[in-house]
């Protein structure tokens, strides 16, 4: 285990506190989903629980190492990079008029 990767596309989030991905790319990865840290949500779509699991993503060449989330579920289909885990380690820019939009890593 450790040099298994997986590319997938996730949304921007600034509104989710973590990182969530498809419980598909932990499978992927070799990853026993339920062996991670158990955490409930509670969203206006209803809610679920995932489980955090630590790992290495680089995002458009960015590198961050995180806690991220995994959902239970395998019927949910969505991924979000979220404040913690990765907003809180980049910089991120948005000009949205010439719909332009600057990332680094936080230290750069």
């Amino acid at each position: 285990m450790g040099a298994e990767i997986v590319n997938l596309f996730a949304k921007i989030d600034t509104g989710a506190d973590y990182c969530l991905f498809e419980r598909g790319f932990a499978e992927a990865l070799l990853i026993d989903v339920e062996r991670g840290t158990q955490l409930s949500f509670s969203t206006v779509a209803g809610q679920f629980r995932a489980y955090g699991h630590d790992l290495t993503m680089t995002v458009l060449g960015i590198e961050v190492h995180a806690l991220v989330y995994f959902f239970e579920d395998p019927h949910i289909t969505r991924n979000v990079l979220g404040r913690n885990g990765w907003l809180n380690r980049i910089r991120l820019g948005l000009v949205d008029h010439d719909s332009l939009v600057y990332l680094s890593a936080h230290d750069d």
